[in-house]
């Protein structure tokens, strides 16, 4: 018998940004009691509070700042994964950071492909959440990023993605990993299938959400 499950909308906060259907077939990654299936990729802290997302992936291509972090992690009711550089920022400010966001309440520290393992190293001693590496090719040394502290692995390789988790699924069948699942159902479903733990969805942006919003009140006009 199928399950019938009480869903309440408000009159005014019922319209939610949702995520694929198709992350609910990933098995999810256990964190601290909490599964995490899909993780919103936004720094918008209006989409944050408007979707269905399990978590927040705050990852942002400028240097990360505690303010940043801290308005996000305030005003989120989901955990959030925080980017704390990797690539422009790294050494003992990236360490500082994670620091920061640990502090700050952050489930996990997200840090960019080009770190170096010590770098890795050196943040995955200062913090007690997860500590998760990006790998954007299927060339990079994974027992390396394992070695030296990473927990979790984030793959972004664009269309390669799938490809990419599937490498490394062979090669490690329990490590968690999490991937970008593109725009569609069908490509979320093939990352899921490839072996991706869960899925990180990019939202349409706030011009994309209001564009649809303004032609339905033109038409009832």
């Amino acid at each position: 018998m199928k399950d019938n499950i009480p869903n309440y909308k408000a009159k005014l906060r019922h319209h939610i940004l949702e995520m694929p259907t198709s992350i609910r077939k990933a098995s999810g990654i256990v964190i601290f009691g909490r599964r995490i299936k899909s993780l919103v990729f936004t720094t918008d802290i209006a989409i944050i509070r408007n979707c269905d997302a399990d978590a927040v992936f705050a990852v942002y291509p400028f240097t990360p700042q505690q303010a940043i972090s801290n308005a996000i992690i305030k005003n989120s009711y989901i955990p959030v994964f925080c980017g704390v550089g990797g690539g422009t920022t790294q050494g003992e400010r990236s360490v500082n950071l994670a620091k920061d966001v640990e502090s700050q309440g952050a489930m996990g520290v997200v840090l960019n492909a080009p770190i170096s393992n010590e770098d890795l190293k050196a943040v995955s001693e200062v913090v007690d959440i997860p500590v998760i590496i990006t790998v954007v090719s299927e060339n990079t040394n994974i027992a390396d990023r394992l070695n030296n502290g990473a927990t979790i692995i984030n793959v972004a390789g664009g269309l390669n993605t799938p490809d990419i988790v599937r490498k490394i699924r062979a090669d490690y069948p329990d490590i968690p990993i999490i991937a970008s699942g593109g725009k569609t159902e069908e490509s979320v479903s093939a990352t899921i299938e490839a072996g991706a733990n869960a899925i990180t969805y990019t939202p349409p942006s706030t011009l994309e959400l209001f564009k649809g919003m303004m032609e339905k009140y033109r038409n009832n006009n």
